[in-house]
């Protein structure tokens, strides 16, 4: 059985194709790394690339990323709807097969302890890579922002990085590295552009304000479609599916005035996720069966031979 590591690193950067180009071609070198998807929103200022390979490919590559991402990316003039604390905003490392989620801990916190080494951007450890309870919900590292935790990390002990020094990077911020689960991105695009009822729902469905288990959501709303959306990380399929949040987030914009426009994947789902026969009741935008994990390894195990078995 091959070994897989999944690593799904979000950049601060969803307008410049050049930039994410020269981002995924400088993880890509590290040789015997596949590019499975990646994903930019304009709105969101966001680009999601999702590589695959063994656990020492896949250390080398995100490295690179984070590299590549510093080079091309300058925080202090970067503006979007989504929360971000760095050039890359997160590393999360997800085990696939033959690989358990603590050999994923030690892969994070090596990867981490060498971009504040080598690239002097403070890293926190989060999910199960965190050192420290209040560590584990990225949301809690985010708080305030590139502005907030520049403005914080040098005096107050609570924001210090788990590596490198209390000194933000002037132009690649700071960096969350962990190791979790397959989580799905999900975003439903309301047809409404009134963010507050988007917010309201958001508020509604996060598992954080007594909502749906494992679910993280806020309210945003994207200029580029003129519609509000509630975009969401499901952190446990098997607890909330998507069917769930759907219809949950149906029934509350309902009962706002509002309906369900559309919803998409950012990135890829497990194939234990989805039914693909459901995607029209889930208003899925611009869903192929590639957008299942599984289908995209065999897709890329067909074309490199018996990589993955």
């Amino acid at each position: 059985m091959n070994r897989i590591v999944e690593c799904v690193p979000n950049f601060s950067e969803g307008r410049r194709t050049d930039v994410v180009d020269a981002i995924a071609a400088a993880m890509l070198v590290a040789g015997s790394v596949y590019l499975l998807d990646r994903h930019m929103d304009p709105d969101h200022n966001r680009a999601v690339i999702t590589i695959a390979g063994s656990p020492e490919a896949i250390t080398e590559a995100a490295f690179r990323g984070v590299e590549a991402a510093a080079a091309h990316i300058d925080l202090t003039k970067h503006h979007g709807e989504h929360p971000r604390i760095g050039a890359t905003d997160v590393v999360p490392f997800v085990p696939i097969r033959g690989v358990t989620l603590d050999e994923c801990v030690l892969i994070a916190r090596s990867v981490g302890q060498r971009i504040s080494g080598q690239l002097k951007i403070p890293v926190y450890l989060y999910e199960a890579a965190a050192t420290r309870p209040s560590r584990i919900r990225l949301e809690d590292i985010r708080r305030g922002q590139f502005e907030g935790l520049r403005d914080e990390i040098e005096t107050k002990p609570e924001r210090r990085p788990d590596f490198g020094e209390p000194r933000i990077h002037p132009t690649a911020g700071a960096t969350a590295v962990g190791a979790r689960k397959p989580l799905i991105a999900y975003n439903i695009n309301l047809d409404t552009p009134d963010v507050e009822i988007a917010r309201q729902i958001a508020r509604r469905v996060r598992s954080s304000s007594g909502g749906l288990p494992c679910v993280k959501a806020m309210g945003l709303r994207i200029k580029e479609r003129n519609q509000a959306q509630v975009s969401m990380n499901l952190t446990d399929y098997e607890q909330t599916s998507m069917r769930l949040v759907f219809d949950t987030v149906r029934i509350e914009a309902e009962r706002l005035g509002a309906g369900i426009a559309s919803s998409e994947i950012v990135g890829l789902v497990p194939r234990g996720a989805l039914d693909p026969a459901a995607a029209p009741d889930l208003r899925l935008e611009n869903f192929r069966p590639a957008m299942i994990l599984e289908n995209r390894l065999a897709e890329v195990g067909a074309i490199i031979g018996d990589q993955y078995g």
